[in-house]
């Protein structure tokens, strides 16, 4: 097991390999399809311009995620009418919804590593061969359990897009993740996706 502080250095990246568990603690953000879609949308591929306070929290957020994490997660927050948030259940979203952002997001926030569950596909492999980063895969079905790896609400930003769209930002601490993709090109959702046709193939062959 290790444990592993954020921000996160590209050599602590590179030490990573697929099956390594590892405790996060630190800071990091949750975001998810439309977090994704407006950092692409406004800041990368700039096919909108920002508006409303769309630059105040890129300010916020980009120092945050330089040499950070994000999370695939729609978090259950209690709360919110009152802002003292607290996170009630925080389980990882399916990140393969945000494959055609995901490398684009990791490259331009100098983004180290992103968690959720169900890996991810060739484009967000290269892209964490290239950042360099890592996907990390979080235990689904544990959301109450990873609820309390969480110490502080200490922000939220684009609550417009609704608290499970908004970009929360948390201090947590001993967050149990699988390394399941690393920056050396290995990827065990490749391995058993490659597996899993093979038997398939054999299936359909034999039936």
């Amino acid at each position: 097991m290790k444990k592993i502080t954020i921000p996160i250095s590209d050599e602590a990246i590179r030490e990573l390999k697929v099956g390594d568990s590892v405790l996060l603690s630190g800071v990091m953000l949750t975001g998810r399809d439309a977090v994704h879609k407006w950092m692409n949308d406004t800041f990368i591929t700039k096919k909108r311009q920002p508006v409303g306070d769309d630059l105040e929290v890129f300010e916020a957020i980009k120092p945050i995620l330089d040499g950070g994490i994000i999370y695939h997660c729609g978090p259950v927050v209690s709360g919110v009418e009152t802002g003292d948030y607290k996170f009630v259940a925080a389980g990882p979203t399916t990140s393969i919804r945000e494959e055609p952002y995901q490398a684009l997001v990791m490259e331009h926030f100098n983004i180290k590593g992103v968690i959720g569950k169900g890996g991810m596909g060739a484009k967000t492999l290269k892209g964490c061969q290239d950042t360099p980063a890592v996907y990390f895969h979080a235990i689904g079905g544990a959301a109450s359990l990873i609820a309390q790896c969480v110490q502080k609400v200490l922000a939220v930003h684009k609550l417009d897009f609704g608290v499970p769209e908004a970009i929360w930002v948390i201090d947590v601490k001993d967050f149990l993740v699988v390394v399941t993709m690393d920056s050396h090109g290995g990827s065990q959702h490749a391995v058993v996706e490659e597996k899993s046709q093979k038997v398939l193939d054999g299936l359909i062959k034999n039936s």
